[in-house]
């Protein structure tokens, strides 16, 4: 007796494939703590250096301030330019965009608004210059590379334009009072706890959010990431802006720490920004990477910077340590990148 046939299911729609995630063993964050650990070895060898070397100069506490201080700017430039690296790309014009801001935050007609004036030009400035650069990068199709490389150049030639090579003094006291002892909060400069702000900020948003996972998986393989129903190109212009907030962040630092605005501002910002985020142990290609590794990396060329100008060294000593730095860093990353793989 022959038994009816089954019915046949319907066909269930194909559902696109997710990228498959590498599941992070015990040895890869052993490795991780390692290399943070390794740059904490490194920062604490060139104070110990500072120290030997110039014992009563370097570890005084203003000094201290000082290469704090002078690393905030930076820093707030490298941690936009860390979520770039992550997505895969690279942003050139972050040096031009400071520049750019702090010009424009600085001329006679923007200090006639204040402090709030000047603040909301330089963020708005910042973003206007990163959604410019998201837009060409992800509607556009331009590479990363080249779109950057013609802000960079339109930035430094509209700074130039608006200053007319002149240097632009700020005249507002609320910005020259956070430059100034008294606006410390228990010996802490303003500048320096901005930067500890992003930085936390920052490292919330990569490590504790849906963005910082999508950045992440955008930077390691974009395909895969759009098949995940990520939207690949909304997600480096959110990038890109958020590169261009920092650097107006950034700028308006610059302006309470100069106390003027100069369209030599921000000059090598860029290769300064990529190299402490390498060093931090963020990849070139993309997919992965530290805030405080980035913050780490800061830190080891301000204090290097530092040692130098203590002990009279030339400025060209100094670039020849931070190139063989950055050689090390990316020969350390592929030698991980091989044993991992």
């Amino acid at each position: 007796m022959t038994q009816p046939a089954s019915p046949t299911r319907p066909a269930e729609p194909e559902r696109a494939a997710k990228p498959k995630e590498r599941p992070r063993t015990p040895l890869a964050a052993l490795r991780l703590d390692v290399r943070t650990l390794s740059l904490l070895g490194v920062l604490v060898a060139l104070i110990v250096i500072g120290g030997i070397t110039q014992p009563d100069s370097f570890l005084d506490g203003d000094n201290v301030q000082l290469i704090l201080t002078q690393a905030s700017v930076i820093g707030v430039v490298t941690v936009g330019m860390t979520f770039v690296i992550i997505s895969g790309g690279i942003d050139l014009s972050v040096g031009a965009i400071v520049a750019l801001a702090s010009v424009w935050a600085s001329t006679v007609a923007t200090q006639e608004y204040g402090f709030v004036g000047i603040l909301l030009t330089a963020l708005l400035v910042g973003v206007g210059c990163g959604l410019v650069n998201g837009v060409l990068i992800a509607y556009g199709n331009i590479v990363p590379f080249i779109a950057t490389l013609a802000m960079l150049a339109s930035g430094r030639g509209l700074a130039l334009q608006i200053t007319d090579g002149k240097t632009q003094m700020i005249t507002v006291d609320g910005v020259l009072k956070l430059g100034e002892r008294d606006s410390y909060i228990l010996g802490i400069p303003p500048l320096v706890l901005v930067f500890a702000a992003v930085t936390v900020v920052g490292w919330l948003v990569l490590n504790r959010t849906t963005f910082g996972r999508r950045s992440v998986a955008v930077g390691g393989n974009p395909e895969a990431a759009r098949l995940a129903g990520i939207d690949v190109r909304r997600q480096r212009l959110y990038l890109y802006l958020l590169s261009g907030l920092c650097c107006g962040i950034a700028a308006f630092l610059l302006l309470v720490l100069a106390g003027s605005g100069q369209n030599t501002n921000g000059n090598l910002y860029e290769l300064d920004a990529i190299a402490a985020a390498i060093i931090g142990g963020t990849l070139l290609t993309g997919g992965r990477g530290s805030i405080v590794g980035s913050v780490l990396g800061v830190l080891i060329f301000i204090t290097i910077q530092n040692i130098f100008a203590l002990n009279n060294l030339e400025t060209a000593t100094q670039q020849i340590a931070k190139g063989a730095i950055i050689v090390a860093a990316v020969l350390l990353q592929r030698r991980t990148a091989n044993t991992t793989s």
